[in-house]
């Protein structure tokens, strides 16, 4: 059994790591490219969503190299993503692709449920063996959210553009070759270190505008489809936060929904004046996350969906009401096959300076 997974950002590191140590192989796809694309719109139904398409690509380009089993998670609620799994299962069988693919659906409390869906990637294991692939790949995952971290707040005062970009990379493939926990430790600081060394003394814009990114979680994660939008900002001079990162999301959807614990209701609470029913996806969360960059005085949010996405459009609806009402500069960008790079680059340009002038009028008021 040769398992594969979908990219989302750096999620592939957490994830090898997870199955390797459990004793999988694992067919980690190409990143993805302007083949991935290809290749999953033509195979992919128009309308679906650009998520899906990149999928596709990346589990037939997985295939070509050996892959025979899909990892997909499942989803719960309005959103078209629990619907997913089922889609790109008959797309690829009609194809003549020959896998299996397992869905792990949500845990709603459930554990051993979700432990009988991975035994099915990885075969028996004894607990202990879980509990240390477990512990490894947390350490991963909260050392590739710092890096990322860590790299936004370079990127407007690097010595020169894409060092702190080329800083990034090196620092993941740090702790991507990291086998255990405390290796991952030392990985970290040594990316901590090679990114502070991006930052050049009273480089940039001393007080540089902030952006806050929102959205939907694959289309913010995702460098190739939101059009490194994260990069280009900060190369731009803008210090860029995001609101969702994979620990965020792992904790949320995943621990949380074991544990059957009350997930975080902050996101719920701000959006409510605004949107007080649950749409699906990571809807409400835009719209409550706008509310907290706004309240944290942020100079902007730009808002990244994928083209058809229904909790996105919902909270875009609502967005021009927070942006009006609190005074923040907001932009949506929707994402499909046809985006462009250029395209994508003229409108963050025009953002970051109608935000720049935005500053020097609240400035020029006192």
């Amino acid at each position: 059994m040769k398992v594969t997974f979908a990219h989302m950002g750096n999620l592939y590191i957490t994830v090898r790591a997870l199955l390797e140590d459990l004793g999988a192989e694992v067919v980690v796809p190409p990143m993805p490219s302007k083949r991935t694309l290809s290749i999953g719109s033509r195979h992919s139904p128009e309308f679906a969503c650009l998520p899906l398409k990149v999928n596709i690509g990346n589990y037939i380009e997985a295939m070509e190299l050996g892959a025979d089993t899909i990892a997909m998670a499942g989803g719960v609620g309005p959103c078209r993503f629990g619907l997913y799994g089922e889609v790109q299962k008959e797309i690829l069988t009609a194809l003549g692709y020959k896998f299996e693919m397992i869905i792990v659906e949500p845990p709603q409390g459930r554990l051993r449920h979700v432990l009988q869906q991975v035994g099915r990637l990885v075969g028996r294991n004894p607990v202990g063996r879980y509990v240390r692939a477990a512990r490894l790949a947390w350490a991963k995952m909260t050392a590739v959210d710092e890096l990322e971290r860590l790299a936004q707040a370079a990127r407007p005062f690097e010595g020169h553009r894409g060092a702190a970009t080329a800083a990034l990379a090196s620092a993941l493939e740090l702790v991507d070759d990291a086998g255990s926990p405390a290796r991952v430790k030392r990985a970290l600081e040594e990316g901590r270190e090679v990114l502070r060394a991006a930052r050049e003394p009273g480089g940039g814009n001393s007080d540089p505008p902030r952006i806050g990114i929102v959205g939907e979680v694959y289309v913010v994660l995702e460098p190739f489809v939101n059009c490194e939008v994260e990069r280009r900002l900060g190369e731009m001079g803008v210090l860029v936060e995001r609101s969702i990162y994979i620990g965020d999301w792992v904790r949320e959807h995943l621990l949380k929904d074991v544990l059957r614990l009350r997930k975080g209701r902050r996101p719920y609470e701000l959006a409510k004046p605004y949107l007080c029913h649950f749409v699906g996806g990571h809807g409400v969360e835009t719209v409550g996350s706008t509310v907290e960059y706004a309240r944290q005085r942020f100079d902007g949010v730009i808002q990244l969906a994928p083209f058809t996405c229904m909790p996105e459009i919902v909270a875009q609806d609502v967005l021009p009401a927070v942006s009006r009402d609190l005074g923040i500069p907001v932009m949506t960008l929707v994402f499909d096959e046809h985006s462009s790079d250029a395209g994508v680059i003229t409108r963050l340009e025009a953002f970051v300076d109608m935000v720049e002038r935005s500053r020097r009028r609240r400035a020029s008021r006192g």
